[in-house]
């Protein structure tokens, strides 16, 4: 008896292999897609807004509490708008997890020493969640990444050399040393018991030491942008204390030592010097009119200098020639009949000041010794044919009348001229006034009017000018006023 075939599926070997073939290519596909997440499976996606991506790679894990919540499926760069950038990741979650409090935190960490890393998301408190395709502020990002190899880079050549440095110092010092660390463990007991109210008071409330760290990391965090220059700062000083080191002793030695004296002569001084402050403050004070004149006047000293040098450069020449001069003052001086002589002149002197105070205003006021030698030197100098000015003749006053007016000057009279026409008036000042203390302020000779049908003996009346003619520097000086007062009215 023949046997029949099965008619079936699984006597077919050609649906049977192509069966294996496709289960193969599913598990391949579940296998390579595993860190995706399952197909058909539910998922919760969240955007995270991090500093940096810090070796991240899709499909690198993301927990929470350590267990496997999902999985990075997107690593993308956005610029900001001043040029700097940060990284935006696009996190697979399982549906469980939704929806993730609003205040959570995130941060990537490693996972293991060769540089593999995963996102950790640390739940927050909020009642309020993020909902599916959100977006977790770069804020929450914290904090900053230190990668493993940034650690490492800490421990170059000379923070290794430091630190072998500092451990053999260490074992050298502790070498041998047992018995000395166990009495010292032992006197530590008394500190331990006195250090208990101490921590206590560092502990209170009342202490704010939190407050004081505060201060104290705010203050570092202030310094920190100068950091380099406080470097600099302190390399500076390693320079100067070095220089100051090799004059230490005994200059540095001997100002410290003498300074303190020095300080207490200062501190008896001072105030008595106060005094002589102040006056020289008003002093000064009261320079300061005659420094503003000195700038007016300083054209006329640069041209007395220019005009004294050459004078001084024969000065020699001169001194030379005074001292005989100057020895016989001496010997006279050495005359024991010269201080008698000396108070004869000063009585003397002192007795003509009140004649001289009344002659003074004479010429410094009204020029009359100046006048009366220019003409006296016009009157004996000066003239015509028939000779100079000195000449003594008759003078008819009234050449009509012959001086036979009443009491003309033409004849021998019996009183003043006082009439026979408008000419026959005598005039006569012998005291004319000079400016002399107790007379008007007036310069009266040279000055007085003509007053017609009138005698006048003695001071005219009315008060006339103050000056007279100018001779010499004061005249040049008066020209040059008048014709700048000109020039400004024609202006």
């Amino acid at each position: 008896m023949r046997v029949r075939g099965s008619s079936g599926i699984t006597s077919n070997p050609v649906l049977i292999g192509a069966a294996t073939v496709l289960v193969l290519l599913v598990a391949v596909f579940l296998a390579y897609n595993a860190n995706q997440g399952l197909p058909f499976v539910p998922t919760y996606q969240l955007k995270v807004d991090a500093p940096s991506a810090a070796n991240l790679v899709r499909g690198n894990e993301v927990r929470i509490g350590g267990a496997r919540v999902g999985s990075l499926t997107e690593i993308r760069a956005v610029r900001r708008a001043d040029g700097t950038s940060f990284a935006r990741l696009t996190l697979k979650l399982d549906k469980a997890v939704s929806p993730l409090a609003k205040d959570s935190k995130v941060i990537i960490r490693p996972r293991s020493a060769l540089g593999l890393k995963y996102v950790e998301l640390t739940r927050g408190r909020s009642e309020e969640g993020f909902a599916d395709g959100d977006t977790i502020p770069l804020a929450q990002s914290t904090p900053a990444q230190v990668e493993f190899d940034e650690f490492l880079n800490m421990f170059d050549t000379r923070t290794r050399a430091a630190m072998q440095r500092n451990l053999d110092g260490f074992g050298t010092a502790l070498a041998g040393r047992g018995p000395a660390l166990n009495t010292a463990i032992g006197a530590f007991r008394p500190l331990l018991r006195d250090v208990q109210p101490v921590m206590e008071n560092l502990s209170s409330e009342e202490t704010d030491l939190d407050g004081l760290v505060t201060s104290l990391s705010q203050a570092a965090a202030e310094a920190a942008p100068v950091a380099e220059l406080q470097g600099d700062l302190f390399v500076n000083l390693d320079t100067t204390f070095t220089a100051l080191g090799e004059i230490a002793r005994p200059f540095l030695q001997d100002t410290i030592s003498e300074g303190r004296p020095a300080l207490d002569t200062a501190i008896r001084s001072l105030p008595a010097q106060r005094p002589f402050l102040r006056n020289t403050t008003g002093f000064f004070a009261e320079l300061r009119p005659g420094a503003r004149a000195l700038r007016d006047a300083a054209p006329n000293l640069s041209a007395a200098l220019v005009a004294g040098t050459p004078a001084l450069a024969r000065s020699p020449q001169l001194n030379r020639r005074l001292e005989p001069v100057f020895r016989t003052l001496q010997a006279f001086a050495d005359d024991p009949q010269a201080p008698r002589g000396v108070r004869r002149l000063t009585e003397t002197v002192t007795s003509l000041r009140p004649t001289l105070e009344y002659l003074r205003p004479t010429q410094t006021k009204c020029n009359y010794v100046t006048l009366l030698l220019r003409n006296g030197s016009s009157l004996l100098s000066e003239g015509d044919a028939k000779g100079t000015w000195q000449r003594f003749n008759v003078i008819a006053l009234d050449p009509d009348n012959q001086g036979r007016g009443p009491n003309g000057e033409g004849s021998p009279s019996t009183g003043p001229a006082n009439g026979g026409g408008p000419e026959n008036f005598l005039h006569s000042n012998s005291y004319p006034n000079t400016g002399a203390p107790g007379q008007d302020d007036e310069c009266e000779a040279g000055n007085e009017p003509w007053l017609p049908g009138r005698a006048v003996i003695g001071n005219v009346p009315d008060a006339q000018l103050g000056t007279t003619e100018l001779t010499g520097a004061p005249l040049r000086e008066q020209r040059e006023r008048d014709a700048a007062a000109q020039e400004e009215a024609e202006e």
